[in-house]
């Protein structure tokens, strides 16, 4: 059924009958170019229009996360007292001709409201005595009336059915009213605006005399930081993640035969699986690296051969439902062991991420950790001739990142790199929180043409990566059902495939 919509263009044929009619300030339905129907009768329209059951919801079941949605928009509202702030979901975005993109709603917006719709759009309304009304404009039902509902390309027909209104304002727990309605309410504002550009470009015109690329960005800002520190509930949706994700690792060891009959493909199929049967979906594109692709760090074409003797660095998260992602990294012998030049670089690796997790904990700056991991990086490659120290020199002078390339690590949270567009001095600058989500993950890369090490070396890259959660007392490794020595590795691998 791909593809067979009616939305793109006029038909060219002479229909037998008009389309049904079109309420006045709506768009007419469009039917597609070449489709096989030239037109709709006047029985036919009548027919769709009666018939069908009432599939109201009259109770629907409240979003878990609302009361933490509602304490996140209240916190929004005092940052910004009198000025009206729109949040967007973004719409969809076209991949070929008439099939569009799976589409993810924006982070600022699920963050805020909970809703994944498209078009959707949050705007808090400044009240004369101080605070926001809050309102969510979305798509109601489809039209019956007109034969949106099956005529249209995004009638529920063809794509689904949408929850009603009333429905929405049930499930979220706030006001929710028709979105094709606001572009042009917000055209006749007043008064200040913000808006978090780059989802919803109808919204932003209609807005343009009225925001500024400054005033934007401290929207988009403070939303960032917003997210520094989970709450308990974005916790639990973590841990979730992880816990898919481990199984989905587990899914992969077991195929690992299938995989080297075929390619890296079996490898991001398989936990491809997992996620979209226990998630949303993958959290970022897997990394599936076998040999030599292990030195690429972001080798997502996962189209190469999977060989016995090699290592696999497979770097993969779920999603949750929620849009909450696990990024867990295990770099693995494909055959089940390491070879000793491989155990050596890969103890190397665990050495450095060890300290770097006992770096993380509440007080500590947040560059502790990577400052702990790449102290004992630098250690090793002194120690192995492959640069010359002392190891202060090496640090001092950043010698090491030939072969560390990266940062230890990164916030996590909705977004697999979140809270990014915080400021420095909360962020890299900052200091750490009970609650902050983030990764430790150092890495050794030893490209397949670099000359300046002995030949063993190369194409051998190992990156061992794991999810903390930073306690009142320290932290705690969300990841830890994965064994992470080498000796463990082999166990559990041989545990798996025995």
């Amino acid at each position: 059924m791909g593809g067979v919509q009616f939305e793109e263009e006029d038909v060219t044929e002479e229909p037998t009958s008009e389309a049904p009619e079109t309420p006045e300030g709506e768009e007419p339905i469009k039917q597609r170019k070449n489709g096989l129907y030239p037109g709709v009768s006047d029985e036919l329209t009548a027919s769709m229009k009666s018939g069908w059951a009432d599939t109201e919801q009259h109770d629907p079941e409240p979003l878990a996360q609302a009361p933490q949605t509602a304490r996140r928009r209240a916190a929004l509202s005092a940052r910004f007292p009198g000025d009206r702030l729109v949040v967007p979901a973004g719409n969809l975005r076209t991949r070929s001709n008439d099939t569009d993109y799976s589409f993810r709603a924006s982070t600022e917006y699920a963050y805020l409201t909970g809703d994944q719709t498209e078009d959707g759009v949050l705007v808090l309304e400044p009240e004369a005595g101080g605070g926001h009304t809050a309102t969510l404009y979305l798509l109601p039902r489809s039209d019956r009336e007109n034969g949106e509902f099956w005529l249209d390309g995004q009638g529920e027909l063809w794509v689904g059915r949408r929850l009603s209104l009333t429905e929405a304002e049930k499930r979220l727990g706030l006001p929710a009213r028709d979105v094709r309605k606001l572009a042009d309410e917000l055209r006749d504002a007043t008064g200040p605006v913000r808006i978090v550009r780059g989802h919803d470009a109808g919204l932003e015109t209609a807005l343009t005399d009225k925001v500024t690329g400054e005033r934007d960005e401290e929207l988009r800002v403070f939303l960032s930081e917003q997210r520094l520190v989970k709450d308990e509930f974005e916790i639990g949706q973590l841990q979730a993640a992880v816990d898919s994700t481990v199984r989905g690792f587990e899914d992969v060891v077991k195929v690992l035969d299938k995989a080297r009959a075929t390619s890296e493909r079996y490898i991001e199929g398989t936990f491809f699986l997992r996620a979209r049967v226990e998630g949303h979906d993958v959290g970022y594109g897997t990394i599936a690296a076998a040999g030599p692709h292990a030195t690429t760090l972001h080798w997502v074409r996962n189209d190469g051969p999977v060989r016995s003797g090699e290592l696999l660095l497979l770097d993969a998260g779920v999603e949750t439902t929620t849009l909450y992602t696990a990024d867990v990294t295990r770099t693995l012998p494909v055959n089940g062991t390491y070879s000793p030049l491989q155990r050596k670089v890969y103890e190397a690796v665990h050495e450095a991420q060890e300290a770097g997790i006992a770096a993380v904990r509440p007080g500590a700056k947040y560059r502790d950790f990577h400052d702990a991991a790449q102290h004992v990086l630098a250690t090793r490659l002194v120690e192995w001739g492959l640069v010359e120290g002392p190891v202060e020199r090496v640090l001092e002078l950043g010698l090491q990142r030939r072969w560390t390339l990266h940062g230890t690590g990164h916030m996590l949270g909705m977004d697999v790199h979140d809270c990014a567009a915080a400021r420095t001095e909360t962020y890299v600058d900052g200091t750490l929180e009970p609650g902050m989500c983030l990764t430790v993950e150092p890495g050794l890369y030893f490209q397949p043409d670099d000359l300046t090490v002995p030949e063993e070396y190369r194409g051998i890259g190992v990156r061992i990566e794991d999810d903390i959660l930073v306690t009142e007392d320290g932290n705690r490794v969300l990841s830890a059902a994965l064994p992470r020595t080498a000796d463990d590795v082999e166990a559990w691998m041989a545990r798996l495939t025995g």
